[in-house]
């Protein structure tokens, strides 16, 4: 039986690299599904005081990381001594992809990527929890 997939949701709170659109859309997404994830603060300061949770990520496999560039996040993980597995492993980049496109990959079928298109206005996004703390 295929484990369970994990989902980890940066903020990249620190580089500001991704659209908050993006961001923000996509995180609403994932806490109005039925999906368990986790949202970390900023990834690029997990590996830098190497967290051992990234360690644990990766052990887990069936891993889905949305974040930035795929090659970011691999070197990301590795820097921190929790080299990701050459399989199982899936990096959705807000980056250089629009929120629908990512939502659509974490949830097969969905097709609009604000779940709630009239909550939109100045509404903020929920406040990620660390990883240490569980599940957002």
């Amino acid at each position: 039986m295929k484990p369970q997939r994990s989902v980890l949701f940066c903020r990249c709170a620190f580089a500001r690299v991704v659209p908050d659109d993006v961001k923000n859309d996509v995180l609403k997404h994932l806490v109005h599904s039925a999906e368990p994830f986790d949202a970390v603060g900023d990834l690029c300061e997990m590996s830098a005081r190497k967290d051992p949770t990234l360690v644990d990520l990766a052990a887990q496999g069936n891993l889905t990381v949305v974040a930035c560039y795929p090659r970011a996040v691999k070197w990301l993980f590795s820097a921190a001594g929790a080299p990701l597995p050459t399989e199982g492993v899936e990096v959705l980049n807000m980056r250089t992809d629009d929120a629908q496109t990512i939502c659509q990959r974490l949830t097969p079928g969905f097709s609009n990527a604000t779940p709630d298109a009239s909550s939109s206005s100045g509404e903020s996004a929920p406040a990620e929890s660390s990883l240490s703390g569980g599940s957002a």
